[in-house]
């Protein structure tokens, strides 16, 4: 099913480069008209500069906002170059202020200035506040268009003013009730108000128990929030209660993107970057990869020096060396399987550090009865297959067992440690967890050998 709305996707951008290159304007036009606005974004990341500001210009009004919204950074760094003041500050002013914040946010300091230029004194004062809240804070996601109520008003004169107001708001199906210093009171539903009497007045269909966030709060709290309550959008307050913005479902699923985007590559031992697979360069990217691979190489050099310090033990009984990489490889992949589900549970607000003698002992738990399988396992191995003596199955066996029961719980202690120091937890994932579990995985294996073998 997928594969196949892709080919339809495609043979689609085929038809509207096949008319754009045919300077078959007016039809063009008629046609991404009636389009998604995240589609003509698509179909304009793929045209020269010149292409994607003579299809921008074709774009109604209405619509040229929205998919401006959706282009690359690079794309809309082009429009902005090829607009005149007067279409800029039309753009900025059909904008949701947070879609503005986020293209600003993007662009040179010299961009940035002149498009803030051609604004409205209102428009800008708005943008340069949100501009000034904390990076990754609810304050720098949140959007300023919501609709808002005051407690006096019957549900007839609150949907009169919904209908009024309904295309300057990003959502109208959450709507909140404030006072004249803007105070939030409490909120109600776009379905309540329909289905309740004309003369009904807002204080008494309002609910007055309103969940918040501010606006100095991180974003992945907001995130968390709307997850637990299921809401569409979440209010933003200030340190005095005064509503200030709302929180919506879609910036909800940007940070979501974001802050996995940003795990992933510091799980992978990747400094993280905001842009995309190919608008990072080569250079930019071999910038973002080599920090963390020269350190995992000088902290790999500690397994080496263990092997240098036990070699004359590797010498007296060389069939200890067919087995370190399955140890080291157990091992390693015993620390992330826990490290990562800890991870995962901590992003979630499932596991908190409060909860760390819980978490180790459920993970001693699962160690143990994994230690106890796989050392059944390579024992028979290491007797059957590899056709070894007891002793030395012993010795693997018993290693492998000691070493998952450490491995688990490094791996689930040290994100949790970090979380509490204030580092991100991922940082403590795969490959330094694997590199900390390769050298003790080693000390143990030789400290086992030395002592049953009498190396």
């Amino acid at each position: 099913m997928d594969n196949n709305l892709d080919f339809e996707r495609e043979d689609l951008l085929e038809q509207w480069r096949e008319l754009l290159d045919g300077k078959r304007f007016r039809e063009l036009k008629g046609v991404l008209s009636e389009t998604n606005e995240v589609d003509v974004a698509e179909f304009m990341a793929e045209l020269p500069p010149d292409k994607t500001v003579l299809v921008f210009r074709m774009l109604p009004k209405e619509m040229a906002s929205d998919v401006f919204a959706n282009l690359e950074p690079d794309d809309q760094q082009t429009v902005v170059a090829a607009a005149t003041d007067r279409e800029l500050s039309e753009l900025l002013e059909e904008m949701y202020v947070d879609d503005a914040v986020d293209m600003l946010e993007e662009m040179p300091a010299n961009v940035v200035k002149r498009v803030l230029k051609t604004a409205r004194p209102d428009t800008r004062k708005v943008i340069n506040q949100f501009l000034n809240y904390p990076e990754n804070s609810v304050g720098s996601i949140m959007t300023a268009e919501f609709m808002d109520l005051k407690k006096t008003m019957t549900v007839e004169q609150a949907i009169t003013r919904i209908r009024r107001s309904a295309d300057d708001s990003e959502s109208i199906y959450t709507c909140y009730v404030i006072d004249e210093g803007r105070v939030l009171e409490g909120v109600v539903t776009l379905r309540e108000l329909l289905v309740a009497g004309d003369d009904e007045p807002l204080e008494e269909l309002m609910s007055t128990d309103v969940i918040t966030a501010l606006t100095t709060e991180d974003q992945e709290e907001a995130v968390q929030r709307i997850m637990k309550y299921d809401f569409i959008s979440l209010p933003v307050v200030d340190q005095e209660g005064r509503l200030v913005g709302v929180v919506t479902v879609d910036d909800v699923m940007d940070v979501m993107e974001e802050e996995a985007t940003e795990d992933i590559e510091k799980m992978a031992a990747i400094l993280p970057t905001d842009k995309s697979y190919f608008q990072t360069g080569v250079v930019e990217t071999w910038k973002h990869r080599i920090p963390w691979l020269l350190l995992l190489m000088v902290s790999a050099t500690f397994t080496g020096t263990i092997l240098g310090f036990f070699e004359s033990a590797l010498a007296a009984n060389a069939a200890l060396t067919l087995f370190i990489p399955m140890l080291m490889d157990t091992g390693g992949n015993s620390g992330s399987q826990s490290s990562v589900t800890v991870i995962r549970a901590m992003s979630l607000g499932d596991v908190e550090f409060g909860d760390l003698f819980r978490v180790l002992w459920k993970e001693l738990r699962v160690a143990v009865l994994c230690a106890a399988t796989l050392g059944v396992v390579v024992f028979a191995k290491v007797m059957v297959i590899d056709r070894k003596s007891v002793s030395v199955a012993v010795v693997v066996a018993l290693t492998i067992v000691v070493t998952i029961v450490i491995a688990k719980l490094v791996g689930c202690l040290l994100p949790m440690l970090a979380k509490r120091l204030g580092l991100d937890p991922a940082v403590m994932a795969s490959p330094f967890i694997t590199t900390v579990v390769d050298a003790l995985s080693l000390l143990v294996y030789f400290a086992v050998a030395t002592r049953i073998l009498g190396l």
